[in-house]
């Protein structure tokens, strides 16, 4: 058995000791305490580490054990689905190196190694943790990518959801409906509007449509002139449109955006509309 393997065997053999006092010495060097269990998970990550490390000191080349990506990769997805920082993960290595380092080099040289053969063992272990910590960086961006991902088609059906509530048509009488506007207009709701309500209107055969602002909490001028734009197109549909319910703040951005109400049939409320309408 050469050098090398006496080394990695000598790790392996004795990988818990070595993580309890690389692990201790880490904890009395930061000046810092820890519960029991935080020590025992420090404990079985460390012998977890050592164990890899023996086993890559025995591998050639560039190689590095499956064991120490696979976790890496658990590491880095661990960290994403928390929406954790990856900082939190990097953050520990400078002293899972310096710790490893540290006592495979004491090692190494309690068996026999040469200084050349201890550098080069180090740089074995050197080489599979710079691995591991890039390995770790990109499970964590390819797990934070796919939650992101999820959570913006999430968002999305949210607001498909919220604006098929808040720009509904609603069938009254025969050849009236109302489309009640509520809540927040930005352009999102305007273009589900033009795209999703207006094409759905000759579906139902409506003559008359009754479009009430009393529900709208808030608007911007852009938003409220794409809106009056909805009065143009319903009408080269050869839809009747009445307003109803515009309120003075409203009124005040419509006129800000140069819209012109001389040809809208504007009401109070609407009923007020549907008694004209009849």
């Amino acid at each position: 058995m050469n050098s090398f393997a006496k080394v990695a065997k000598y790790l392996n053999d004795h990988a818990e000791s070595l993580a309890v006092k690389i692990v201790d010495d880490i904890v009395q060097r930061l000046g810092i305490e820890l519960a029991i269990d935080d020590l025992q998970y420090y404990y079985s990550v460390y012998t977890q580490f050592i164990v890899l490390s023996a086993e890559g000191i025995n591998l050639s080349g560039h190689e590095v054990p499956q064991g120490f990506m696979e976790m890496s990769r658990k590491n880095g997805e661990r960290q994403a689905s928390l929406t954790g920082k990856i900082s939190s993960i990097i953050g520990r290595y400078p002293q899972i190196r310096l710790g490893l380092i540290e006592q495979i080099t004491k090692v190494s040289i309690e068996h026999g190694l040469s200084t050349e053969e201890s550098m080069s063992v180090n740089k074995r272990v050197n080489f599979m943790l710079d691995t591991t910590v890039t390995e770790t960086i990109l499970a964590f961006e390819r797990q934070t990518d796919m939650v992101l991902d999820d959570r913006e088609r999430e968002l999305n059906e949210k607001q498909r959801a919220i604006n098929e509530l808040s720009a509904p048509i609603v069938p009254i009488q025969d050849g009236i409906a109302i489309l009640p506007l509520i809540g927040t207009v930005d352009p999102e709701r305007v273009d589900y509007i033009f795209n999703k309500v207006i094409p759905d209107i000759p579906r139902i055969k409506v003559n008359y449509l009754i479009i009430d602002f009393s529900g709208i909490l808030t608007i911007d001028t852009y938003v409220a002139s794409q809106l009056f734009r909805v009065y143009d197109v319903l009408r080269l549909l050869g839809i009747n449109v009445l307003f109803t319910g515009i309120r003075p703040d409203l009124a005040t951005k419509s006129i800000v955006a140069g819209i012109d109400f001389s040809s809208i049939k504007t009401y109070s409320t609407v009923s007020q509309a549907i008694k004209e309408i009849d």
